[in-house]
């Protein structure tokens, strides 16, 4: 996904649904697009749930993320999964899909209208793809993870159902089993055809799945 359509589909989205202002926002449904850093350039798009009884200080938010990333060491890569073949260009490319849930409570700081702390649970699956131009290798590299995570959001409301959002968070993603071609590394020391005396540390250290990511991010957020 190219970073021009990222932006793009950022400022669009928004646009389109700016435009019926006379109704009242439903107050428990909005939706959001945002895009920033994550591990990577990516975007990520969400629905949030609020007002689930009165004064009930917690909302929920749902949201699904796509980032580009760096996949690792290609050569590393190459050796630890398939072989010790040195031949050809190597290209890579990686990104990840993250599906999260926050549990979002505002709060009052530095007088901002609508703040909001988060945290809650992460899924995230991870690809990391290498090529060897002219040494006849292509191959994935695939790890999934769950995770936890929290940071702070505000809402700076610039319409009756439009808001800029800003965010920053960090996660974190528990070991996991790394896989790829017909070679699996588990943080719990099962290998299946390893190569040479590579361990689960050699893959981790290849392979740059989701670890601790640092999320900033901005957008926008559209009350229903």
């Amino acid at each position: 996904m190219k970073k021009s359509f990222l932006l793009g589909l950022l400022f669009f989205i928004p646009g389109i649904m700016a435009f019926p202002q006379n109704s009242t926002p439903n107050p428990y449904w909005s939706g959001g697009l945002a895009a920033g850093y994550n591990n990577g350039i990516g975007i990520m798009g969400n629905v949030r749930i609020s007002n689930f009884a009165e004064d009930f200080p917690i909302s929920i938010r749902l949201a699904i993320e796509y980032s580009s990333v760096n996949p690792g060491d290609p050569n590393a890569a190459r050796s630890i999964f398939i072989n010790d073949a040195t031949n050809g260009v190597p290209q890579k490319s990686g990104y990840v899909w993250d599906f999260r849930m926050d549990f979002m409570h505002k709060v009052k700081f530095l007088g901002l209208p609508k703040a909001f702390l988060y945290a809650g649970p992460r899924y995230s699956m991870f690809t990391a793809t290498f090529d060897f131009i002219d040494g006849n290798e292509f191959f994935n590299i695939n790890a999934n993870q769950w995770g936890l995570g929290g940071g702070a959001e505000t809402d700076f409301p610039i319409s009756g159902r439009l808001a800029i959002i800003f965010n920053a968070g960090l996660d974190y993603y528990f070991l996991s089993e790394i896989y790829g071609h017909d070679t699996s590394y588990d943080p719990n020391g099962t290998i299946i055809n390893g190569r040479k005396n590579y361990t689960y540390q050699s893959a981790d250290n290849a392979i740059n799945q989701p670890k601790l990511v640092l999320k900033l991010m901005m957008g926008f957020n559209y009350y229903f």
